[in-house]
């Protein structure tokens, strides 16, 4: 659990958020240029509490879609995939990893920005 702590805190501040929820503490770097709309670079670092065991992800940001059907509008958060599962941090905090139709886990949590 230490490694992964560590690993934690060696991570560059800039564009990193925690998302600290019962179970997990999750760190999100977006690494896309400042201004952009959307990202398809986004890094996850999720650590469990209770065992120390982390994950690390890319993946990208979500938005809901303008009327246009295109453009995208409200940001919903993230999503990272690794195989058949699916892990999403939304913006108000809620972490859930679904594989298929089965939901693994679902938690809400607070975000802060990495210090």
């Amino acid at each position: 659990m230490f490694l992964a702590m560590a690993m934690l805190a060696a991570m560059p501040a800039a564009g990193a958020d925690i998302l600290d929820t019962p179970s997990y503490k999750i760190t999100i770097e977006i690494r896309c240029p400042e201004g952009s709309v959307t990202c398809d670079d986004v890094k996850y670092v999720g650590v469990n509490k209770k065992t120390g065991k982390f994950i690390t992800l890319v993946g990208k940001t979500v938005h809901s879609l303008c009327a246009d059907g295109v453009t995208p509008c409200h940001f919903l958060g993230y999503e990272f995939k690794a195989g058949r599962t699916i892990y999403s941090v939304g913006e108000d905090g809620e972490l859930r990893v679904t594989r298929g139709s089965r939901v693994l886990v679902q938690e809400m949590g607070v975000w802060s920005e990495s210090p």
